[in-house]
């Protein structure tokens, strides 16, 4: 069974999820969770201590279910398309919610550097590991090819998120894929 402080984060994920950030508060997020009054408030003092074990939350949920590959298994384009699909199909599938609150907390906290450090030392780690397979699999220029072929992901993921929930991941990635080897 999760602790208090789990189900705590995960009522956190869902409440923003649902309603936005501006909802999360300590109130809410007891009830959500079939917590006692207080109890979200002994983990997280504040409401800057919840947001940040929020993002902390997120980036340690992304970093145990990201569906990606070894890199010793990815020799190849083919590959590396496989497991770049299956990651923006995971993030916009049966991790969108938690991806929306991603984006959310990026968004609303953008000006607290602090806050967003866990996110963005994940971002640099998904960073180095996309250049160093692009170079693996024979791209010319791996980190520009990195930071163009996660651009169109991000924006691939955002698509799905906001606008069309089945528009297709593969053929797009492929063609990212391809250019960024160019």
């Amino acid at each position: 069974m999760a602790s208090t402080r789990e189900r705590a984060l995960h009522a956190a994920v869902d409440e923003v999820a649902d309603h936005g950030i501006r909802a999360l508060t300590h109130t809410r997020v007891d009830r959500r969770a079939g917590l006692p009054p207080g109890s979200t408030s002994n983990w997280f003092r504040t409401r800057s201590a919840l947001l940040a074990g929020l993002v902390e939350h997120i980036a340690a949920s992304e970093r145990t279910t990201a569906p990606t590959r070894a890199a010793e298994q990815i020799t190849s384009p083919d590959a590396l398309v496989d497991t770049l699909t299956a990651t923006i199909e995971a993030l916009t599938g049966e991790h969108a919610r938690r991806t929306r609150v991603r984006l959310t907390l990026f968004l609303d906290a953008a000006h607290d550097d602090e806050l967003l450090a866990p996110l963005h030392e994940q971002r640099a780690a998904f960073v180095t590991w996309t250049t160093a397979l692009l170079a693996q699999v024979g791209a010319r220029h791996p980190a520009e090819a990195a930071r163009t072929l996660l651009a169109c992901g991000n924006g691939l993921v955002f698509h799905r998120l906001t606008v069309d929930p089945e528009a297709p991941v593969r053929p797009v990635v492929e063609r990212a894929v391809r250019a960024c080897l160019d």
